[in-house]
């Protein structure tokens, strides 16, 4: 799997995604507004800052000099997005008419959250150059 994960494909992939998932923040901001809990602060500042930093994640993995950076950032990143994961889980899994079964919630948080972490350790890692 280090392997994989250490691939121009898979580098490639992890900006997209990440440049895809800060863009969501600013093209369906009401979404992630609702599952930012109310004790954070402003919903729709954070939901921006979450927006910015996914989005300067993907710009610094394009560049070797900037890839640790952007593996780690996102392992900082990923570790608050637990705080939202979960208060989804106590909404019932639903923000506003978006509902998704219980277990897939649980199973976004359990199992693909930390795929999701392990591939910001190996981008960390990984010396391809894109660019």
């Amino acid at each position: 799997m280090a392997i994989v994960m250490r691939s121009k494909f898979s580098l490639i992939a992890f900006v997209v995604f990440y440049l895809v998932a800060g863009l969501m923040h600013f093209i369906q901001p009401g979404f992630y507004i609702q599952v930012i809990p109310k004790y954070l602060g402003d919903s729709s500042l954070l939901n921006q800052a979450a927006g910015i930093a996914e989005i300067a994640i993907a710009i610094a993995a394009v560049f070797k000099t900037t890839r640790t950076l952007a593996g780690y950032g996102t392992i900082a990143m990923l570790l608050v997005f637990v705080i939202p994961h979960v208060y989804f889980i106590q909404l019932g899994s639903c923000a506003g008419d978006f509902c998704i079964p219980s277990w897939v919630a649980w199973l976004r948080l359990l199992v693909i959250h930390p795929l999701l972490l392990y591939w910001a350790y190996a981008i960390s890692k990984n010396k391809t150059k894109l660019l």
